[in-house]
C-alpha cells in the first residue's frame, strides 16, 4: 500500500528545448510563488530533463498562492 495520498498527484514539469530559458524562468517563478505562499515542493524524481515534482500544502497556503498568481498576472 502506498504512503502517497490519493489527492497528491505528481506535477510533471518538462522544459522542451523549444521553450528555451524563458519557459524555465516562468516555471521557476510559479514554483517560487508557491513556496513563498507556504506550499511544500518536493522533487520526486528526474529522468533526463523531465522532473517529477509534488506540491502540497494547506488550503490557506493554496489560497495565498492563487492570490499571488492573480496579482502577478494582472500586474
Amino acid at each position: 500500500m502506498s504512503n502517497q495520498s490519493a489527492f497528491a498527484r505528481p506535477a510533471i514539469t518538462t522544459m522542451a528545448t523549444t521553450e528555451g530559458a524563458q519557459g524555465c524562468t516562468e516555471l521557476d517563478q510559479i514554483l517560487a510563488l508557491a513556496h513563498e505562499a507556504g506550499m511544500l515542493i518536493t522533487l520526486d524524481g528526474q529522468i533526463g530533463r523531465e522532473k517529477y515534482q509534488s506540491i502540497a500544502g494547506s488550503l490557506a497556503s493554496f489560497r495565498r498562492f492563487a492570490e499571488a498568481l492573480r496579482t502577478t498576472l494582472t500586474a
